[in-house]
């Protein structure tokens, strides 16, 4: 992959019509491969990107808007990158569609292609919620002075059990390409040794000052947890801020795992 080819950190001019090229697919191989991992996954998964400002004109010329919801899995071999994406959905501003469908069809079609595997695409996006039951340790009283590279071997568990959901909203890493910052609230469930929370919340932590797209991250992070921390069963998502009218939110699990509900943060 060539940086200098990708729309993003670069003007790119604004779509004045709808536009399939736009989208830019990357090899997911690439990053996978600086994770150690080759063809045969340890996790199932999913991308799944939220659309605050999708806008097409109907048959009349008539504007009309929508939010989106699009499910990439993580099994495709390629993953699309953001800029691309957003100028993509532009580029349906000033283009006359029959109806609602003929869009989220033609959406699904570019995407898939694009992705190498099926794309879901359907109107509408989750509510934001409030905190669950799941366990914050953000407020953990703990000395931290490593951020970046990631570190794995912060990550430990006791020798104890525990089958629960743990969130940090401190999670920030970098965009691989113009070295803008990315904010994420990760969610880690689990089953089996219960996992060192100071431990965790540094290792989340080393992150900080680490360039990396989104869908590299969570499974670097996947890989890490499951090697150090040996849980019997893993799920981990990240809920990335909004970029762009954009937002996305990779999951990763085992395979015992279902994908979690579509759902959001307050700030996103």
């Amino acid at each position: 992959m060539d940086p200098q080819a990708l729309p993003l950190g670069r003007q790119v001019a604004y779509p004045r019509a709808y536009d399939p090229t736009l989208l830019y697919p990357i090899p997911r191989a690439l990053g996978r491969a600086q994770i150690g991992l080759g063809d045969a996954l340890p996790f199932i998964g999913l991308d799944r990107w939220y659309g605050y400002e999708l806008s097409w004109l109907d048959a009349r010329g008539k504007p009309v808007m929508a939010t989106l919801t699009l499910e990439v899995p993580a099994t495709t071999p390629q993953l699309v990158e953001s800029k691309s994406l957003k100028l993509y959905l532009n580029s349906f501003n000033a283009t006359r569609f029959g109806d609602a469908d003929a869009v989220l069809a033609r959406i699904a079609g570019d995407l898939s292609r694009a992705a190498g595997g099926a794309v879901a695409a359907r109107f509408g996006i989750p509510a934001a919620q409030a905190h669950d039951d799941a366990a914050c340790i953000d407020d953990l009283e703990v000395a931290i002075d490593a951020y970046g590279p990631p570190d794995a071997t912060l990550l430990s568990a006791h020798e104890d059990e525990a089958d629960e959901t743990l969130l940090s909203h401190l999670l920030k890493s970098n965009c691989p390409v113009t070295g803008q910052p990315d904010w994420a609230s990760l969610r880690i469930t689990y089953r089996g040794p219960r996992i060192d929370r100071a431990g965790l919340l540094r290792y989340i932590a080393s992150f900080r000052d680490h360039c990396e797209f989104h869908e590299q991250c969570v499974e670097r992070i996947f890989v890490d947890v499951l090697a150090r921390c040996r849980p019997r069963s893993l799920s981990v998502e990240a809920r990335y801020t909004r970029r762009g009218g954009l937002d996305i939110n990779p999951w990763r699990g085992t395979a015992d795992r279902a994908p979690p509900p579509p759902a959001r943060e307050l700030r996103q």
